[in-house]
């Protein structure tokens, strides 16, 4: 049985659908992320899972109960807020058992669960120190244990690492990642940082304008989005029309676009003949010489930039005035202008939805 299951969730504001029939569940000590642009809704969903604001319509379920006419305090969930929400005027224990003193535990047991959570978040040397004593990363991990002490069922992350730079987000990132998996917390995060949901998640619930674009784990979200959207929100993609045709190989298609013509392997048929495709920067492949039947394509280059690990590099197709963007492991040995050639493997290309008006958008 999932932890937590929200059903057909629907809330409006006004005119404005924040959510519209929202379908999704976290099993348990699943982590969960809802990933989207501002204003797609998700901390929307979070704000509705914690009982701070009620569905307009639709069910939400944790540990198989009906919740939604329960107040935030009964629904057993803690929030682990984008701002800590710490009392500054209290120290770290205070802050950590405050919860537990709300639910009047005994003081022998809060100090039982005060000692193992600051053990499991490093901070059993801080817990004197008041807020401002601490560094960001610091009062992330104590906004965390006192979600954890009180034990819930469900912990919600409202994009929690954003206050950090990027050094200490990273830090942060897997030591609640590790804190998840090490004591089986069902969570659901809350971001519009791609890296922080690849990393973390079990799974993706991909959001936009209130409604689920796709659901999945991650490196099918990466590897296999849906559509247009989540191929171009999730990492970067080079999207183009296509005509696709069935090979006479199984599972193969001749797939015919601006860029080209290629021989792709796919697992998933595409929904339509003509249908929108998509391919990782990532995945072309600098070549000296074109081989016949090797997914080969020319492009003038137009701009390079070394990043270190990989070559950022944009080119143009001058044929279809089509401009791809590249990320290349070696800096490929040609100069700005030139005329050069790339190559796909046969799995590189993905197909997404189909082209409204069929052959009337293809190249």
């Amino acid at each position: 049985m999932s932890t937590l299951r929200l059903e057909k969730i629907t809330k409006r504001f006004g005119d404005f659908y924040a959510a519209r029939e929202i379908t999704f569940e976290a099993q348990e000590g699943e982590f969960v992320t809802l990933l989207g642009p501002s204003g797609c809704g998700k901390t929307t969903l979070l704000k509705m899972i914690g009982g701070f604001h009620q569905p307009d319509s639709g069910h939400i379920w944790i540990n198989g109960k009906n919740v939604n006419n329960l107040p935030p305090e009964k629904r057993n969930t803690a929030m682990c807020f984008q701002s800590y929400a710490l009392f500054p005027h209290l120290n770290v224990a205070h802050n950590i058992c405050f919860g537990l003193k709300q639910k009047g535990l005994p003081i022998n047991e809060q100090q039982g669960r005060l000692t193992q959570v600051l053990n499991q978040v490093g901070l059993k040397d801080q817990h004197l120190k008041m807020p401002a004593q601490l560094s960001g990363g610091q009062q992330q991990r104590v906004a965390l244990a006192r979600a954890m002490v009180t034990r819930p069922d469900v912990v919600l992350f409202d994009e929690p690492l954003s206050n950090l730079d990027a050094k200490l987000r990273e830090s942060v990132r897997f030591e609640i990642k590790e804190l998840q998996r090490q004591y089986q917390l069902t969570s659901i995060y809350v971001t519009h940082d791609q890296a922080e949901a690849l990393t973390m998640s079990d799974k993706i619930v991909v959001l936009n304008a209130g409604s689920i674009e796709q659901i999945g784990p991650p490196e099918e979200i990466y590897y296999r989005p849906a559509n247009r959207f989540v191929a171009d929100f999730i990492g970067a993609a080079n999207i183009d029309t296509a005509r696709i045709t069935p090979a006479q190989q199984p599972g193969y298609y001749c797939v015919r676009c601006k860029l080209g013509e290629f021989y792709v392997r796919s697992p998933r048929p595409p929904q339509a003949e003509h249908s929108y495709i998509c391919w990782r920067p990532e995945d072309a492949r600098f070549v000296p010489q074109p081989r016949k039947g090797d997914n080969h394509f020319f492009l003038t280059l137009r701009k390079m930039a070394f990043m270190g690990n990989l070559t950022e590099a944009w080119g143009d197709n001058d044929e279809n005035s089509l401009s791809v963007r590249l990320q290349l492991i070696k800096k490929p040995q040609a100069e700005i202008g030139e005329r050069v050639c790339f190559q796909l493997p046969e799995d590189a290309i993905h197909f997404l939805e189909p082209v409204v008006g069929g052959s009337n958008e293809m190249a």
